[in-house]
């Protein structure tokens, strides 16, 4: 959540729904600028980055107390560093942290934060105390309400200016006990992620390295700001806190692991090939260097501009040398795919899923290759890849799309409509999810599984286009 500077309205600022983020010191919360894209937030699907993250949470959450599997980290395309909590157990971490980020430990550190505020149920703690201002609010206007009124009974001018000032004092008085509330939680953050940093056996220095890198570059913007108009303590004062909280951990001085540092080397490699230019990448990562970062990084922005040669030929360079890591693999297969070789697609996907079998995000895009290539066969093969995939993807719109097409391949066409109108529910298309719906319920014999499936589709479609 990246704040801005101005003033906010009372009924805005107890509104907002709040995402707790990272930022060092900020003037008023405000909502993600992020440019959205159809009905949320523009995120990111990579099977290779979202594993990484896992790696790097597991530990923290454990040390908090989290069950590692509740909480999601979700990747937003947004080039400024920066990560907040939202929506309950879900920590969303822009794609330029990620890039901008030095070493593991720094990104560590910063999910130790967020997850502070998980374990500490900040976002339900801040619901609370903005209901109980909204109501303070609402006392406060009432009493100026009645002063403006009396006084306008009496014919007095100075009553309605009375009530005009109750109003604006009380709001000024409100939003400053709203940012001090704000500001404990952003402290408590800090201290927790210490906490569990210590406990992990992981240290605290990529953490004080990142924040003191925010901290210089919001001193200047700062120098004149009213500390308590900020959503966050000043950045000085922090850094110091955050000093004096992990510097005297004894794992403070322990290197992050060789693994962990290629594997951040490999991501920003990838990510910068997906999201810069060609010559950008090329630019970063010249021929002249052969890390498999560099190499990687080269296959991906060679991939993009349709040059599947050189893509393939760097790919097979880092499978040679990497034979058992399941990205290359991965990233090998999506390159065949996007060529029209689909069987040699098929074969790549595979054999990344051997090497990831617990990762849905790879077995659905196996399941996709697998209904490209065609054949009931392939159907079937494709249905048990879905079926293993929704243990750990849930219930996505992607995952019932390609249900749809294997059982439309199969011949089971009322299950395939079944298919579809649940990917319609999740896509938030009420009009679609309603029509295949309907049709089901005719197809379908009164109270038979499909048939109450569909009528629970019908109610909540026609429930989500009341709203």
């Amino acid at each position: 959540m990246v704040a801005q500077k101005g003033k906010i309205s009372l009924k805005a600022l107890l509104s907002l729904v709040l995402a707790l983020s990272l930022s060092l010191a900020q003037v008023l919360p405000a909502m993600p600028t992020a440019h959205a894209r159809g009905r949320g937030l523009p995120l990111v699907r990579d099977a290779e980055i979202e594993e990484l993250m896992r790696i790097y949470t597991r530990p923290i959450f454990r040390a908090a107390g989290l069950h590692v599997g509740a909480v999601k980290v979700h990747l937003l395309q947004d080039s400024r560093i920066n990560a907040f909590v939202a929506g309950g157990q879900r920590i969303f971490i822009n794609t330029g942290l990620l890039q901008q980020a030095k070493t593991p430990g720094e990104v560590i550190g910063v999910l130790a934060h967020e997850t502070g505020h998980i374990a500490g149920a900040h976002l339900v703690r801040m619901g609370l105390e903005i209901n109980r201002l909204s109501t303070l609010a609402i006392i406060q206007q009432l009493l100026a309400a009645g002063v403006a009124v009396g006084g306008a009974l009496s014919g007095s001018r100075g009553g309605v200016q009375a009530g005009k000032a109750i109003m604006l004092g009380g709001r000024s008085m409100l939003q400053r006990r709203f940012l001090a509330y704000a500001r404990t939680q952003e402290a408590a953050a800090d201290q927790a992620a210490a906490k569990y940093l210590e406990r992990a056996g992981i240290s605290g220095r990529g953490m004080l390295t990142m924040f003191q890198r925010l901290a210089n570059r919001s001193i200047a913007s700062l120098a004149h700001a009213d500390p308590y108009a900020l959503t966050h303590p000043m950045p000085l004062q922090r850094i110091r806190n955050l000093e004096r909280l992990l510097k005297r951990s004894p794992h403070y001085n322990k290197p992050d692991p060789p693994y962990l540092v290629w594997r951040h080397k490999l991501m920003q490699a990838k990510i910068t090939g997906y999201l810069s230019s060609p010559r950008t990448v090329w630019r970063k990562y010249p021929k002249s260097d052969t890390s498999q970062p560099a190499r990687y990084a080269r296959a991906i922005a060679a991939y993009r501009i349709g040059d599947a040669r050189t893509a393939l030929k760097l790919l097979d360079s880092l499978i040679r040398e990497k034979p058992k890591y399941p990205w290359f693999h991965e990233m090998k297969a999506q390159v065949l795919l996007e060529s029209g070789r689909v069987r040699e697609a098929v074969k790549a996907f595979s054999h990344a899923v051997k090497l990831a079998p617990r990762n849905g995000l790879l077995r659905l895009e196996l399941a996709k290759a697998l209904l490209a290539l065609g054949g009931k066969a392939n159907a079937k093969a494709a249905l048990k890849h879905l079926a293993a995939a929704r243990a750990t993807e849930g219930e996505r719109p992607m995952l019932h799309r390609l249900k749809a097409r294997a059982f439309a391949t199969l011949g089971q066409l009322k299950k395939a409509e079944l298919a579809t109108a649940e990917a319609a529910l999740l896509m938030g298309d009420a009009d679609l999810a309603i029509r295949k719906a309907r049709r089901l319920r005719k197809l379908s014999r009164k109270g038979s599984a499909i048939w109450l499936r569909a009528n629970d589709i019908l109610n909540a479609a026609k429930h989500m286009k009341r709203l």
